[in-house]
């Protein structure tokens, strides 16, 4: 308990050292010894967010049960941050956690604090992320190439920075090379990345798109993918046919389509066993087909 007290007091004591001394803003300033390398409690007004960071999406759920471990145990680790100048700081890394602390109400937040130029943030911000966080491999992808772009690192100077091998470096930047639909499927968990891998060797876009959408349509697994993509002859694909509805069927979609006010859309499958698809163009036009419903 007495190393609990000790702590607190020791990271108030260094937030009022730097509202004392707000020009501590490199490793050379007067008594930045005793700012870098230590845990300071900062407000979270002064924090600004990182402009470099390579997650794009935060899942809200996610989220607010990491907001709920705060509020119950605190910030186990503190954040990182770098610091500008007078009195303001941005996130290197833990933009959760400070999102999270936020959420909750918390004024404060335990970080670590780091002195960098914009080059040294970059390069910080984004190789935390990538050994940290469960980045989609788009994500990973791009990370990599804003290294390579920005930083001007190769591929082998990229991968020893990463603690990847070099192959696994390239598989994800070819991943860039596919058609922007198929890049946002793996995004969203339609396809995995063994998915994206099987069809890079497709150069045609339209073929891309075609296996795409067998896929989909089919649930295929990566090897049954790859193994299309191998047959796949002379740079196209046969797209397949809509499967004929029985008469019974065709010949009571006028009548449903115009119950509801919209066209409808019928499927079957090969089992017998068909679907029917409502469209519905507002909040208002959802309400009156659910009245119909009743």
């Amino acid at each position: 308990m007495a190393k609990a007290t000790k702590k607190q007091a020791l990271g108030r004591g260094l937030s009022a050292l730097l509202q004392e001394t707000p020009n501590i803003n490199s490793a050379s300033d007067k008594n930045a010894d005793k700012v870098v390398g230590n845990i300071i409690e900062i407000e979270l007004d002064v924090i600004d967010v990182n402009p470099y960071q390579p997650r794009t999406y935060f899942d809200e759920e996610a989220l607010r049960e990491l907001a709920s471990s705060i509020k119950e145990l605190g910030v186990i680790q503190p954040i990182t941050v770098r610091k500008l100048e007078g009195n303001q700081f941005q996130l290197v890394s833990g933009e959760r956690r400070f999102r999270a602390s936020k959420l909750i109400g918390n004024k404060t937040v335990p970080a670590y604090i780091r002195f960098a130029n914009d080059q040294e943030m970059l390069e910080m911000a984004l190789v935390e992320n990538i050994q940290r966080k469960n980045l989609d491999p788009i994500e990973v992808a791009l990370s990599y190439q804003r290294l390579i772009d920005e930083i001007q690192l190769t591929q082998e100077e990229l991968s020893m920075r990463v603690g990847k091998k070099r192959s696994t470096v390239t598989n994800y930047l070819r991943l860039l090379k596919l058609d922007p639909i198929l890049q946002t499927g793996m995004r969203d968990g339609f396809i995995s990345m063994g998915h994206g891998r099987a069809m890079i060797n497709v150069e045609n876009t339209e073929d891309q798109l075609a296996i795409y959408e067998k896929v989909l349509r089919e649930k295929l697994s990566v090897r049954q993918t790859e193994d299309l993509v191998k047959n796949l002859k002379k740079g196209s694909i046969t797209k397949a046919k809509k499967k004929s509805i029985p008469s019974f069927v065709s010949k009571s979609k006028k009548e449903i389509s115009a119950f509801f006010g919209h066209k409808i859309d019928i499927t079957m499958g090969n089992n017998g066993k068909g679907k029917i698809s409502i469209p519905f163009h507002s909040e208002e036009d959802f309400n009156r087909i659910k009245n119909l419903l009743k």
